[in-house]
């Protein structure tokens, strides 16, 4: 009798050693992530970590031109003055000044005798088209034709017997003031072979003069933009 209560005893022992084993095992086995799901978080948490370091910087640059406002100084307003003026001169709205040339086209004086073609011996929207293109590849900065400065929407163009710039008629003889490198300009359009030859081939008036300082006049016109924005 004691015998068998100390054999059941001792498997009773080993039974509860050998439960107590498997729970502590279950216990110690943690679910591994897949392999997947850990590059994903790894990859998202040096996205966030970027996040943050790009807003710190801003938060700083933010803090920066607060304290410049705060102190009193003009930093800050006169950068912002210096930019929206330095926009308009680009945009052609100031008149600016500097060196450069300034061009006289005008018609063939001479009279027209009967059985010539008039159209070979007057100016034509082509020429000052092709008098601006040659100011501009040599670097011109701002350009006028007798008053009326030139920006990117402006259109030089044929309306029977007058030429519109800027939607306004003008007649010869026609001014054109343009800024830049006066050797440069002046070169380019007196180029053998180049418009001015061209021009003076048919008998039109085609000068161009050096000057240390002239004065291009700004735009007037108004500026309309109904399909454009400014992209965010």
């Amino acid at each position: 009798m004691d015998r068998s209560r100390i054999l059941v005893a001792v498997v009773l022992f080993f039974l509860g050693v050998m439960m107590a084993v498997q729970i502590r095992s279950a216990r110690d086995i943690q679910p591994n992530s897949p392999v997947a799901r850990v590059q994903e978080l790894t990859a998202r948490l040096k996205e966030v970590r970027q996040e943050r370091d790009n807003l710190k910087d801003e938060v700083e640059d933010l803090r920066k031109k607060l304290d410049q406002i705060s102190a009193g100084t003009k930093t800050a307003d006169q950068a912002l003055r210096d930019q929206l003026e330095k926009a308009r001169v680009e945009a052609g709205l100031l008149p600016v000044t500097g060196p450069g040339v300034e061009i006289i086209l005008n018609d063939n004086p001479k009279e027209i005798q009967p059985g010539e073609d008039p159209n070979l011996y007057i100016l034509h929207e082509e020429d000052l088209l092709k008098v601006v293109n040659e100011l501009r590849a040599g670097g011109a900065e701002a350009i006028s034709i007798n008053g009326e400065r030139l920006l990117a929407t402006s259109e030089i163009r044929c309306a029977g017997n007058t030429i519109l710039v800027n939607t306004r008629k003008i007649a010869p003889p026609v001014v054109i003031l343009a800024t830049g490198d006066p050797d440069t300009l002046q070169s380019g359009l007196e180029i053998r072979g180049g418009i001015f030859q061209q021009l003076k081939f048919w008998g039109l008036v085609a000068e161009v003069r050096k000057k240390d300082n002239i004065t291009v006049p700004a735009y007037t016109g108004t500026l309309i933009f109904n399909y454009s924005r400014p992209v965010k």
